[in-house]
């Protein structure tokens, strides 16, 4: 069955300038805020990704704030978000190799194509999984291996091809840990590491293969260095060594170094740990909240849970079984099938059918209703 992705956009007003006798239309979009794909936090901010659009939460002021088509995003279906303390940029991958960077004090957005429009790499090898940050630089952990993205120039660099014989290799997660780049890679590739001093870690012979296997996850926190393997197990990583730690009822989905302790995510529960792998906190679902996580972060002041259908739940590590659902108001989700106006209302239904108009297999994901800029 053949799925589409719609945003939905309508036309609100139109705006007569005193010093024009035009008429400039408006926009305003509605987007779905409930299914999110990555959480990073900042200083003063927490930012959710959704399929298509961007929240940020305020933990202050506890202000709202969305970036959407409205503001320049492509609305593709984004992969992973990166927020940079030290340029005040937000930078948003996607699954078609897109790459988009958000400017928060000059509002303004910097689209970047090479991966995208690269034809030595195939359309199916381009999604872009994570971004570690390093003296300015980014680097780009994609299915084809790693990029180099040069944040003050805002222009890539090298790409360094590490699989065998510096073939193309799946890289889900890049860390940087006591002078060397460590790469979490599948395809039997193992966990492989390259020194940051080097010169020419383009040449693959540069990286060294410390273990084979399929890593779906590596993190460093403060003075340790952590990886996550696709069988649900967390490692810890000294010299050339893996030291398994655990063994989790779940694929790790998401593992990140956030207020120098640890957060590991998996569909029902989150892990926080400090430096030593001491369990700190453990937050599971609810009856309350029946969804499934996604990514998690932490600040000093809670914890954030991206789900599938609640947007970001907030809780706390004193009391981690209490949740604050977290999004902006929107439809309940972007795969919009159908939609009607009338009597001051807009509905919208989701489903799908094939072009044999055979809706199996069913959805069930309710109705949306606008009313008085208020959706229900």
């Amino acid at each position: 069955m053949k799925k589409k992705f719609f945003v939905i956009i309508f036309v609100l007003i139109g705006v007569l300038f005193s010093n024009a006798q035009n008429t400039s239309l408006i926009w305003e979009g509605h987007f779905s805020y409930l299914n999110i794909k990555d959480v990073v936090s900042s200083q003063e901010k927490i930012y959710a990704a959704s399929e298509n659009a961007i929240f940020s939460y305020d933990i202050i002021t506890e202000e709202l704030k969305t970036i959407s088509t409205i503001n320049g995003l492509s609305g593709e279906l984004i992969s992973t978000i990166h927020y940079s303390e030290v340029y005040s940029l937000l930078v948003i991958g996607y699954e078609n190799g897109l790459m988009e960077i958000f400017n928060e004090s000059t509002q303004e957005m910097t689209t970047v194509v090479d991966i995208l429009d690269k034809n030595t790499i195939p359309p199916n090898s381009k999604r872009i999984n994570h971004f570690s940050e390093l003296d300015g630089s980014v680097f780009v952990s994609a299915d084809f291996g790693i990029s180099v993205y040069d944040l003050s120039r805002l222009e890539f660099g090298d790409t360094y091809f590490i699989g065998s014989a510096g073939s193309q290799i799946q890289v889900n997660q890049t860390a940087i840990y006591n002078g060397y780049i460590y790469a979490a890679c599948e395809d039997n590739g193992g966990i492989k590491r390259g020194l940051l001093s080097s010169q020419n870690l383009i040449d693959f012979q540069e990286w060294e293969q410390i273990t084979t296997g399929n890593f779906n996850g590596i993190e460093a926190v403060l003075d340790k260095l952590y990886c996550t393997s696709t069988n649900s197990r967390i490692h810890e990583i000294i010299g050339t060594t893996l030291n398994q730690l655990q063994v989790y009822p779940n694929q790790v989905l998401d593992i990140k170094s956030s207020n120098n302790q640890l957060i590991i995510t998996t569909q029902d529960n989150v892990y926080v740990y400090d430096v030593n792998f001491s369990l700190l906190a453990n937050s599971t679902q609810t009856s309350e909240f029946d969804t499934t996580f996604t990514a998690s972060s932490s600040t000093q002041e809670g914890i954030y849970i991206g789900t599938t259908n609640f947007g970001v739940l907030r809780t706390t590590q004193s009391n981690v079984s209490t949740f604050q659902e977290i999004h902006p108001d929107g439809p309940l989700r972007n795969d919009v099938f159908s939609i009607t106006s009338g009597f001051g209302n807009v509905w919208v239904s989701y489903g799908d059918y094939t072009r044999f108009y055979n809706p199996s297999p069913f959805k069930r994901e309710g109705v949306s209703q606008l009313y008085y800029e208020q959706w229900n």
